[in-house]
């Protein structure tokens, strides 16, 4: 007759203090990302699992939040979703079911997701990759749940080429230049000014499944910035891409405001209460700090402030 073991879990702590997040971190999975007509994509995600803790009870059951995780994420395996969002809510909602104590379940995960792309000149294959964000917060009023992604692109800082283009209409009116030659000239070839690496995060959040699809929000991050990059580039895609930043230098500021108007522009169906996160960190090339801003809004103020209504 095998003895019958104590649960240590659920007595009392020596200090009654609740808690707002007791779980696991890092739980790699596998999830299969279905497509219309197409092969399903397989990526190796990491997930995150919360509950929150009374103050009565000692400890949470980790095997039964690891017993959740398998359930939700195998059963995702086996059967393609098309929504990786999904995913984190289905596991959410299992916890609240699964756990009497907990009144509000959360499930975060991160995968890299490749997308096939040309280069912009010589027009040859390559990838791209994009890091996926989704989560799910689960409670009794409902599920909301979170999609996004955080990209990689390139920025031209505008006060550096300011300051080159200026040098450069005083060395051609010195060479007696005609000031309106040297207007189409500096028009047409962007001046020189310094370059970062520009790391664009946007994520949708809101109850329910958000209604943007994830390859809209990776073109709208990467857009946001001066210019694309790729992992391939021959010399004219070299060319193009140095072109393309310094004729469309912003400052990171200025890249969160193109999120901005990205969102607006390609997602008017979303709720006016739906929560846009848009963050900008550039990899400074001269300074040995870099540059951060970011946004946090409700779709419908951040839609009247782009339109002009606020």
């Amino acid at each position: 007759m095998s003895q019958q073991l104590p649960d240590v879990q659920a007595t009392s702590p020596d200090v009654s203090v609740g808690l707002n997040r007791v779980g696991v971190t890092g739980v790699e999975k596998l999830v299969k990302l279905g497509r219309t007509d197409q092969r399903p994509i397989v990526l190796m995600a990491e997930f995150d699992v919360f509950v929150d803790l009374p103050s009565w009870r000692k400890g949470a059951d980790m095997s039964r939040n690891m017993e959740v995780v398998d359930e939700t994420l195998e059963a995702a395996v086996a059967q393609e979703v098309y929504r990786v969002e999904d995913v984190c809510g289905d596991a959410a909602e299992r916890l609240i079911d699964k756990h009497e104590y907990t009144t509000k379940a959360e499930v975060k995960m991160e995968a890299e997701y490749v997308t096939r792309e040309q280069t912009p000149e010589s027009e040859r294959p390559t990838q791209s990759t994009a890091d996926i964000i989704a989560s799910a917060t689960a409670t009794e009023d409902g599920t909301h749940e979170e999609i996004g992604a955080r990209v990689t692109g390139m920025t031209v800082c505008p006060c550096s080429q300011g300051m080159s283009t200026s040098r450069a209409r005083e060395t051609l009116r010195g060479l007696d230049v005609e000031d309106e030659v040297i207007d189409e000239f500096l028009e047409e070839v962007p001046q020189p000014g310094h370059s970062q690496r520009g790391h664009a995060t946007l994520t949708v959040e809101s109850e329910g499944a958000p209604e943007a699809d994830l390859n809209e929000i990776i073109r709208v991050a990467r857009d946001s910035m001066s210019a694309r990059i790729y992992n391939l580039a021959k010399r004219p895609d070299e060319d193009h891409m140095t072109y393309e930043s310094h004729k469309d230098a912003k400052f990171v500021e200025d890249c969160v405001r193109a999120m901005a108007e990205g969102v607006v522009e390609e997602f008017p169906d979303l709720p006016d209460d739906a929560i846009v996160t848009m963050k900008q960190s550039n990899d400074e090339s001269i300074h040995q700090h870099n540059a951060h801003a970011e946004r946090v809004a409700e779709y419908g103020d951040l839609k009247d402030e782009v339109n002009g209504e606020d």
